[in-house]
């Protein structure tokens, strides 16, 4: 069965901002994911370039470009659609993992999956 889990306040999301991060299990592998406001939605991904499977981050929790745009990954270059994941340039094969995830009376959730649990400590 699916579950909701919570992820953030929904304030924490800012359009083209900072990205909160979160870890997954993902097909049996503890994974970080993080989520993002783009044009008012959240959306989350597995932080994990398709080209080479490293984070996307720049800084700590940066992932848009300086134009808040794209999703960039800092090590190749790779460039991602916010609101999709699908690959917008750059080295990726294919688009980054898409979380499905929902908002309700101020906070985000994200959903689990047959390949996403939460992970156990």
């Amino acid at each position: 069965m699916n579950a909701l889990l919570p992820l953030c306040n929904s304030h924490d999301l800012l359009d083209g901002g900072q990205a909160v991060p979160f870890d997954v299990n993902y097909a049996g592998q503890t994974c970080r994911a993080f989520a993002v406001r783009y044009k008012g939605l959240p959306n989350a991904y597995l932080n994990r370039c398709t080209h080479v499977a490293m984070e996307l981050d720049w800084q700590p929790n940066r992932v848009f470009d300086a134009s808040g745009q794209w999703l960039l990954c800092a090590s190749h270059g790779a460039a991602y659609l916010p609101d999709t994941g699908e690959c917008a340039g750059g080295p990726c094969h294919g688009g980054l993992v898409k979380i499905t995830v929902s908002e309700n009376d101020g906070v985000v959730y994200w959903h689990s999956a047959y390949n996403l649990k939460a992970p156990e400590f």
